[in-house]
């Protein structure tokens, strides 16, 4: 009697303990997870006939690992996971929980479905679930999805048609598979890389590939949480996704001087950049803030960012990035010109610095002997047009800028102003005879270099003839003989520097003859 009281009970106690060993708590969150990501995986699970209690208790398992370390909710991660049966069935959606609490306890309670493995409907609902819009404002729109397939391999349907349109609308598909058939389809449905997507692993040796599998999942997810922006020699602008937002708390900035060389910028999760001794400066903001302006750094300097969200209900990762302050650049560095007419043109400089400059002055005087004419400006301004200007002339422009510290730094260019191009006007042929036409224009010989005339045949059968000519500024005519039928006579004023838009007509005669020539 006593001893089959002993076996009862070290079988209770065996059973219990695989129970603990299945339902046991998760290790700590891994570096650099938390507060990593931002987008929607649905998970779609095997539960049909084929799959044993056993199993299906090992994969949910396997999934409660694989998820316990990241960040759920609005802006964060949206978890969702369809089971597949002959009916499949949501078991939670996107927006059901955003706890990690929430979810370890909706894994544990999760029964399998049994029966057929529908995977063809169950993709179906996936499809509707993971292409909804997401939000009524559409602001995850533009979030990656990721479609995670846990399968026993057996019998996997007519999916590759399915999840071939889930990826042509850009969702990532991995899978896991228990089982070693159907390699072929299941290599074939995920996206690539294969290698990282694509798992074949045994049941009791889930625990092998999670830290793989939740990297890939990263990799596609990952959000660009901490970046900066508006880099100058002195300030930069720190902005960052406001993940305490509705929770009490308040965010902890550490930044200073990266003394181990290094430049560039870049952001990201886990372990922090080093900060150089103890030279750091500490800043706090509330928990609804998302930027912060650095100031007082120096000049083509490298700094260290660390961000630590602070809050006493969940927990967050450090997030750290780098960057270089821009060298110290006196202004102005550069002066350009455009904008250029016959009696005006833009002048622009830069770096606009008016934090160290008073004010600017421009003088400029027409080379080689102009009178000087000077313009001081607003320490906020970096370009003016200058007026009243003579065309055809090349003028010398100095930007000088005055610096608070009694300093001043000059620079200058040479600019030409357009010449005056008086146009064409009434160009007109009157046919003379049956092969010759009178040509006449209007035009003015102010700034002109003459005239440039060219006719050409338009009829198949005289094609390539073709003459141009020069005509002096004060000639307004001319005669062309012995013209090809339908020929196409062109007029252009010739400037200083380049030739301008011309006039042309059409010869309206008919001639037989083959010569051509002018007369003026």
């Amino acid at each position: 009697m006593y001893s089959h009281m002993l076996t009862w009970m070290m079988k209770v106690v065996l059973v219990v303990c695989s129970l603990l060993r299945l339902s046991s708590p998760q290790s700590p969150a891994p570096e650099g997870v938390l507060n990593c990501c931002e987008g929607d995986v649905l998970f779609l699970v095997d539960s049909s006939g084929s799959v044993t209690s056993y199993e299906h208790a090992r994969m949910l398992s396997f999934l409660s690992e694989l998820l316990l370390p990241f960040s759920l909710g609005k802006d964060q991660v949206r978890v969702g996971l369809l089971q597949v049966g002959t009916k499949p069935r949501l078991e939670f959606g996107f927006d059901r929980y955003i706890t990690q609490n929430g979810l370890q306890g909706a894994l544990k309670n999760i029964r399998p479905l049994r029966g057929d493995t529908n995977t063809v409907d169950a993709l179906k609902m996936a499809k509707e679930w993971v292409l909804r819009p997401r939000t009524p404002d559409g602001a995850r729109e533009s979030l990656p999805r990721v479609l995670v397939w846990l399968t026993d391999g057996i019998k996997p349907g007519d999916v590759i048609g399915p999840m071939a349109e889930l990826r042509q609308q850009g969702v990532a598909v991995l899978v896991v598979s228990t089982g070693h058939s159907n390699y072929k389809v299941l290599r074939e449905v995920v996206t690539p890389p294969v290698e990282n997507h694509l798992h074949f692993v045994d049941l009791d040796d889930m625990s092998i590939i999670t830290k793989d599998l939740r990297d890939a999942i990263i990799e596609i997810i990952r959000a660009e949480r901490l970046y900066i922006q508006d880099v100058s020699t002195n300030s930069a602008s720190l902005h960052w996704r406001p993940v305490l937002s509705g929770l009490p708390g308040y965010y902890e900035i550490r930044f200073g001087q990266v003394h181990t060389g290094g430049g560039g910028s870049g952001g990201g999760t886990g372990t922090s950049p080093s900060i150089g001794g103890s030279q750091y400066q500490r800043l706090t903001q509330p928990a609804e803030s998302n930027s912060i302006k650095l100031t007082g750094l120096k000049p083509d300097t490298t700094y260290s960012v660390n961000l630590i969200p602070e809050s006493n209900e969940l927990t967050f990762n450090t997030l750290s990035t780098t960057f270089k302050t821009k060298p110290e650049v006196a202004s102005p560095a550069v002066v350009t010109i455009s904008d250029s007419g016959q009696t005006s043109v833009r002048v622009s400089w830069g770096p606009l610095q008016p934090e160290t400059v008073t004010s600017y002055y421009i003088e400029y005087s027409a080379l080689p002997r102009g009178n000087l004419q000077v313009i001081t400006l607003d320490r906020t301004q970096n370009s003016t047009v200058l007026r009243n200007l003579q065309p055809d002339t090349t003028y010398l422009v100095t930007v000088t800028a005055r610096h608070a510290s009694g300093k001043e730094k000059a620079m200058s260019v040479k600019v030409c102003t357009q010449e005056v191009t008086p146009g064409l006007a009434d160009l007109q042929l009157t046919t003379v005879g049956s092969d010759s036409v009178q040509v006449d224009w209007k035009g003015s010989m102010g700034g002109l270099r003459g005239y440039w005339l060219t006719w050409e045949a338009r009829q198949s059968s005289a094609t390539g003839q073709r003459s141009s000519f020069y005509l002096p500024p004060n000639s307004l005519s001319t005669r062309l003989t012995h013209l090809p039928p339908f020929a196409r006579v062109c007029v252009s004023p010739i400037y200083r520097t380049a030739r301008g838009d011309g006039l042309c007509c059409t010869a309206q005669f008919h001639s037989d003859a083959l010569g051509y020539g002018f007369q003026s």
